[in-house]
């Protein structure tokens, strides 16, 4: 079994990660976070909110909507630039992105597909759009077509005079949100690398014209400080910056900071300059000026650094660097910041009344402002070993001297050394230890 493979069943037996509408047999390219799942991206999210937001001095928080005015996906170019090509096995009728390995600058009578393995039997590539269609209202007609949103970043665009109106910020500023978007994506596989529903954290940056480049590099090198504080390794990560060719239609400048997955260096994040693609053509397409209006009554449409993050890819590449073998037992080490449990409560047996009840009081205790758990099931190493396992930093063990002098052991996930912490010092200790990390 490679390394991939261990993530994922480790992501399902643990309750990270589970196949979407697994019990009607699954749905191909959707996923389901469970408990430990959902907390490792909520501490994501909030991280990300607390370095691309809360830290900045000019920065706003949105929160825009899923389903947009079918007006805004013609104005932004989605409607006629957001395709691939495709192509189809013949065999089994598997679809797959013909701009991608191993179809890319090949002959199609020499590639075997993926999913069958039957060789040369594709079809020419074709058009394919990457927006969900769905419908507003009663009727399934052409006036009520619009499409599920494929970036979050037109709600900002188009709620851009709102946050001026409503803040008066002063350019360069920011706003920023996270959400859900949607993209009918054609894969192969890879886990939750590219699904058809999922997340971004995305902020665009309103500036003016001249200069663009300084702040393309203060987002590119925030972008590199976010990398390392989210423990990625260095010879893990690398930067490419677009051709011309490959740019997407608003961008002047992209590039691309790439993780080395088990599966092979793709993009991670990317970092575009959009200049003033959005504004200009949102406020024609409207008729509302969108222009801004600077301290020396300077009027114009500014432009735009945009930093774009994906929290499925950022959570599966903090497991693939956090991953480790070591000897009889596998450790995930996540940084205290991001583990969705802090610390795991053990009494040091489950049939002593009187050790139970202390080690249950310390956990409720910690519960109040750390992500704890209880658990006291089976023999203290397997414990160990299974938090260990999904990552939990600490584990507090009470055992028959808690009763005698207030102190428990400490046991560090990533060295197995132990120490005696007095119960009342144990949420400062953690608190210290997890900022420090």
């Amino acid at each position: 079994m490679d390394t991939m493979d261990k993530i994922v069943s480790l992501c399902k037996r643990r309750g990270f990660v589970y196949p979407g509408s697994q019990i009607y047999g699954g749905l191909a390219n959707t996923w389901d976070f469970g408990p430990l799942g959902a907390a490792l991206k909520q501490n994501i999210k909030s991280l990300w909110w607390r370095e691309f937001v809360q830290k900045e001095e000019n920065v706003y928080g949105l929160s825009g909507g899923i389903i947009l005015s079918p007006k805004v996906w013609e104005a932004s170019g989605h409607l006629e630039h957001f395709t691939d090509m495709l192509v189809e096995c013949k065999s089994c009728h598997q679809r797959f992105r013909a701009d991608q390995e191993p179809f890319k600058d090949t002959v199609m009578m020499e590639v075997s597909c993926l999913s069958c393995g039957t060789k040369g039997q594709f079809s020419e590539p074709r058009t394919f759009s990457g927006l969900f269609k769905t419908y507003i209202g009663a009727t399934e007609d052409t006036a009520s077509v619009t499409h599920l949103r494929p970036e979050t970043a037109q709600a900002i665009f188009i709620n851009f005079k709102n946050v001026v109106d409503s803040f008066h910020p002063k350019i360069p500023f920011g706003i920023a949100q996270i959400g859900r978007v949607f993209r009918n994506e054609i894969t192969a596989g890879n886990f939750i690398f590219r699904d058809i529903e999922f997340e971004q954290m995305e902020l665009e940056y309103f500036i003016k014209p001249e200069g663009w480049e300084s702040h393309f590099d203060y987002w590119l090198r925030k972008m590199w400080r976010w990398v390392k504080l989210i423990g990625l390794p260095d010879d893990k990560v690398s930067e490419r910056e677009h051709e011309a060719s490959e740019r997407s239609h608003y961008s002047k400048k992209t590039i691309d900071i790439e993780y080395d997955f088990p599966f092979g260096k793709k993009e991670l994040y990317g970092l575009a300059y959009r200049t003033d693609y959005d504004l200009r053509n949102h406020s024609q397409r409207s008729g509302v000026d969108l222009s801004y209006i600077d301290e020396d009554g300077a009027k114009f449409y500014p432009h735009v650094i945009e930093p774009s993050l994906g929290v499925e890819r950022t959570m599966l590449a903090i497991l693939c660097a956090a991953y480790l073998e070591d000897k009889d037992r596998v450790i995930l080490k996540l940084k205290p910041t991001l583990s969705p449990i802090k610390v795991a409560v053990f009494p040091l047996v489950s049939n002593k009344q009187d050790l139970v009840n202390k080690a249950h009081d310390v956990f409720l205790k910690l519960k109040l402002g750390l992500e704890t758990v209880w658990d006291d099931r089976g023999n203290i190493g397997k414990r160990y070993y299974a938090q260990d396992e999904i990552g939990t930093p600490w584990c507090v063990t009470v055992d028959y001297q808690t009763l005698e002098d207030g102190t428990v052991t400490v046991r560090d996930r990533d060295t197995t050394r132990q120490e005696r912490v007095n119960v009342s010092k144990l949420e400062e200790y953690f608190v210290t230890r997890t900022k420090a990390n």
